[in-house]
């Protein structure tokens, strides 16, 4: 039978069309994102190191993002979640091996005592990193052992000791004021271990705050289960120069995971349609140990949260090329699945996290909740194992593809809909035992 197509059908059918092409348009505006990213990865900024007038900045830019999209605050009227920690930061420090001092340059404290005074002392363990180990991984262990050391670090790895000086000696975070004095890891960049040694240092022990950002967006039908879309707004700040340069601006690491969740904030406010409610979450401290994280999973309850979708470093294509995501402890939950379903029809899809070696899962924001049950995963397309800016002062905007954030954010609000509707929940992830 010969079917006849009126004018309206004609409209009918175009209208069609538009509907399922419109969210992936209208998802994100690339200028947005662009201004959003350039003045958090601003120098004015500062590198927006804990405690510094430049994080203050970010705080109060991300505040008024959230304010001027409509959302609520999470606690009373106030986007910050503020409390209190202490900072632990080296003052003095000075090291001999066989009778030669070693240069202050060349020496990393990690300790929680008010000080320390080391001569030759038999409970003293002395390690050693050689030419040729995984450095991280040996740094790693040797910082989690148990014991008070010193750490002999081969002389190839110096790079890689200047960049992890530059985050230990600001200092190291106790979410407890009074917390129990640790063991102290001393490292040292020498070629070998010494026979004798003398070790002092002395620490600055202060009470500062700290303050995450968070913005909700309340549910239609199930308001009491929550979905979280967070980065975090930290970096590492000023650092050591290179020519004329020392701030180290963070644009992907993590400008471009925050300028997701600020417009990721923004399109679900105008959708209007979510049943479950939504968290927006700009962490404090991540750079320093997860800090901001872990003072939020301890004052939500975690049995209410359904899924964190954590972004973090998505300004480059994906190991797996444009449009892709991957997603780390990927098999922990089927989260991603469920969001790969979602984007069924169109070019978006979410991988597995293919740098399992550099255990990525517990290396980000996301982990302060999986550790409790919740399926929070940590999206990302950074080519870990070969970005040369990271941490560096070259992390600008202008390395960075801000048509690939825009093409992550979509793929993120376009996968989490049948999450944020209520019509699908992830299971859980196994708790961590402690």
């Amino acid at each position: 039978m010969r079917r006849i197509v009126t004018p309206f059908v004609v409209v009918a059918w175009l209208l069609a069309g538009c509907a399922v092409r419109q969210p992936l348009d209208q998802v994100v505006d690339t200028k947005e994102v662009a201004r959003i990213l350039n003045t958090l990865a601003a120098d004015e900024m500062e590198g927006r190191g804990s405690f510094t007038p430049g994080i203050e900045r970010a705080a109060q830019f991300i505040a008024t993002e959230f304010r001027k999209i409509g959302l609520a605050p999470y606690v009373g009227d106030d986007y910050r979640q503020t409390f209190l920690v202490t900072r632990i930061s080296p003052a003095t420090w000075e090291v001999t091996f066989d009778g030669t001092e070693i240069p202050q340059e060349h020496i990393i404290i990690s300790s929680n005592s008010p000080g320390m005074n080391w001569n030759t002392e038999p409970g003293v363990s002395l390690v050693q990193i050689k030419a040729g180990e995984d450095f991280a991984q040996r740094f790693r262990d040797v910082s989690t052992g148990g014991k008070d050391a010193i750490v002999v670090v081969d002389p190839s790895f110096s790079q890689l000791f200047e960049r992890y000086r530059g985050i230990l000696m600001r200092g190291r975070i106790n979410q407890q004021a009074a917390a129990s004095p640790t063991p102290s890891v001393v490292y040292v960049l020498a070629d070998q271990i010494p026979q004798s040694f003398r070790v002092s240092f002395t620490n600055t022990i202060e009470e500062l705050p700290l303050f995450n950002l968070v913005g909700v967006l309340p549910g239609k039908s199930k308001p009491d289960e929550y979905v979280i879309f967070s980065a975090h707004y930290d970096h590492i700040g000023i650092i050591q120069p290179v020519g004329q340069d020392s701030i180290a601006n963070g644009a992907d690491d993590d400008a471009s995971g925050v300028s997701a969740v600020i417009s990721l904030a923004s399109y679900y406010k105008k959708r209007n349609d979510n049943a479950r409610t939504l968290l927006f979450v700009a962490f404090t401290a991540e750079e320093l140990g997860l800090v901001g994280s872990k003072y939020f999973s301890q004052q939500i309850n975690a049995d209410k949260v359904v899924a964190m979708i954590n972004i973090e470093m998505i300004g480059k294509d994906a190991p797996f090329g444009p449009n892709s995501l991957y997603v780390t402890g990927y098999s922990q939950s089927n989260l991603a699945e469920l969001m790969q379903q979602n984007v069924k029809g169109t070019d978006f899809t979410f991988h597995p996290d293919p740098y399992p070696t550099q255990n990525l899962f517990y290396r980000s924001d996301n982990a302060s909740l999986a550790a409790l049950g919740v399926p929070a995963h940590t999206f990302s397309t950074v080519q870990i194992d070969q970005d040369q800016y990271y941490h560096t002062v070259n992390d600008e905007v202008e390395t960075l593809n801000v048509e690939n954030i825009a093409s992550s954010i979509k793929a993120i609000a376009l996968g989490a809909k049948s999450i944020v509707t209520g019509e699908a929940t992830p299971n859980r992830v196994p708790k961590l035992e402690h």
